[in-house]
């Protein structure tokens, strides 16, 4: 591993545990530089700048007074979105209206500086037939939403944003897509997630959230849907490893793994695992986490270093995010019964109903399909330019890679 990469571990490792950094990374500038990139690109930045910015290599570091601001903002930005939202679930609370948690506030709230784990947003899960009441609460709170009127009555997630605030909002229907071949199925696994919620409270506000076996799965499937993308990034590690420290005697760890192997990522989350216990902060003994899976035999190596290549939800380049259109045709392939071979050709030329988002004409029109592929691959050579290099083979490229990594943790065959 590069001593970049490994400097960076170590910070995260001291941040995540509350702990002073032990020792100088005794980094170059030009390394502490990309160092604060990595941290950037992870969405960490806080985090890792709490624990390194008063070493004394870094007293007159150019780069520290941008990057000190920076910091400033979102921990201030953060503080202001989880005042708002708390305030946001009480009214929801006190109107009685059938709300859970998901992801965001909760695993802030593991960290010893909460706000330092900062989070683009909240999402709420809510039962059916709950939309009409909470969507006009929250209009009536000052949330607004760009989504259509057919968007608000099918779509399985509807964003908000507060008109005067940083407070953005993601209220879901369902967890996972539904129409997703790669992961819509998914949703079956959280039927009767209501009848089986609990209660926390954070920062004097009680806050109803799915239980802890529930919510574990759920942060696991998060970073599995997204390693089937173009990766997850170090912060999703993070959140899974804390909340298993802290959570960990109320989990019902057989019934996670019984899950996670019937979608064929017990290999995955196993090497989640790994990373946790071998670079940052996780404890199987304060955990619980049993036999039956420290038994699994697989190398976090190669996930770590995709991770740390792909940034936050695999993000860093374009050529990456453009990548998953390969990866996830194979996996669908895969549950299809299809060759995973034809999922290169398959990302090149999709069929209609992959494109009707970006191109809705394709929804009545469909024989017009030809002219989208056209244009997507007039934008993608478009983005290549701007951008400098091949970007379409640059992402074949990162695609082919990464469903050879699917293959290693087992997921696809």
């Amino acid at each position: 591993m590069e001593r970049v990469h490994q400097a960076f571990l170590n910070i995260l490792r001291s941040a995540l545990a509350g702990q002073p950094l032990e020792g100088s990374p005794e980094l170059s500038p030009e390394e502490w530089a990309r160092l604060m990139e990595l941290a950037r690109q992870h969405h960490l930045l806080p985090l890792v700048f709490e624990t390194v910015h008063s070493l004394p290599e870094l007293k007159n570091a150019p780069f520290l007074p941008p990057v000190r601001l920076q910091v400033r903002q979102q921990i201030i930005a953060q503080a202001q979105k989880s005042w708002d939202f708390l305030n946001l679930s009480r009214r929801l609370q006190a109107a009685g209206i059938p709300t859970l948690v998901v992801k965001g506030i909760i695993c802030r709230n593991l960290y010893p500086l909460p706000d330092h784990r900062t989070s683009s947003d909240e999402d709420l899960l809510i039962p059916a037939g709950a939309f009409g009441r909470c969507h006009q609460l929250l209009t009536d709170c000052g949330m607004t939403t760009t989504e259509s009127p057919e968007g608000l009555a099918d779509a399985y997630e509807i964003p908000y944003r507060k008109k005067d605030g940083p407070l953005y909002i993601e209220l879901h229907r369902h967890l996972f897509p539904p129409e997703s071949e790669a992961y819509g199925d998914l949703n079956r696994f959280f039927e009767g997630v209501f009848d089986r919620a609990v209660e926390e409270t954070i920062d004097g506000t009680p806050v109803r959230t799915m239980c802890p076996t529930d919510h574990l799965f759920y942060l696991v499937c998060h970073a599995f849907k997204h390693f089937l993308h173009s990766g997850f990034g170090i912060r999703q590690v993070c959140d899974i490893v804390m909340y298993a420290n802290v959570h960990g005697s109320g989990i019902d760890w057989a019934a996670v793994l019984d899950h996670c192997r019937e979608i064929r990522a017990d290999r995955f989350a196993a090497a989640v695992f790994e990373i946790g216990r071998n670079h940052l902060v996780f404890d199987p003994e304060r955990a619980h986490y049993p036999r039956q899976w420290r038994e699994i035999s697989v190398d976090e190596g190669p996930m770590l270093e995709d991770l740390l290549a792909g940034g936050v939800y695999g993000s860093a380049s374009t050529s990456r995010s453009h990548s998953s259109s390969i990866t996830l045709d194979a996996v669908a392939a895969g549950k299809q019964g299809r060759k995973t071979g034809n999922a290169v050709l398959l990302s090149l030329f999709p069929p209609a109903k992959k494109l009707e988002g970006r191109y809705p004409y394709l929804k009545d029109r469909p024989w017009l399909l030809p002219a989208a592929w056209v244009s997507r691959m007039v934008r993608y050579h478009r983005e290549s330019r701007s951008e400098g290099g091949n970007r379409g083979a640059e992402a074949l490229k990162i695609g082919n890679q990464r469903v050879e990594l699917l293959r290693e943790y087992g997921i696809i065959k």
